[in-house]
């Protein structure tokens, strides 16, 4: 499968991000907080958007990305159930595992 180029160019602060992400090893997740503070970045919201603006989908994967509570918040800029089932299946399939209330088990979160 080959990589798609991006319609617009993504910004440095966006590839930085999708650089930091890319080494994200599988089966481990991290938060937006966490990759907010390894870039100098007040904000887990900014590090939300590039996300959601990720083009290079699977290769980069913001999949493993998750918030602070360690709940599942949104996947390819959206929040509905069928797409954080998707994003669910996917961090399972590398072996990542949820309590009871849909949470990633903590043991699975660097940082």
């Amino acid at each position: 499968m080959s990589v798609q180029q991006p319609r617009v160019s993504p910004t440095q602060f966006q590839q930085r991000v999708y650089q930091l992400v890319e080494k994200i090893p599988a089966g481990r997740v991290v938060t937006y907080g966490w990759l907010a503070r390894q870039l100098g970045c007040n904000s887990s919201r900014a590090i939300g958007q590039a996300l959601r603006r990720n083009p290079f989908a699977p290769r980069v994967p913001c999949h493993r990305v998750v918030g602070k509570n360690r709940l599942l918040t949104g996947y390819q800029g959206l929040t509905e159930n069928q797409s954080l089932s998707r994003k669910q299946n996917l961090l399972s399939s590398e072996g990542v595992e949820f309590d009871g209330d849909g949470k990633v088990q903590p043991h699975y979160v660097i940082g």
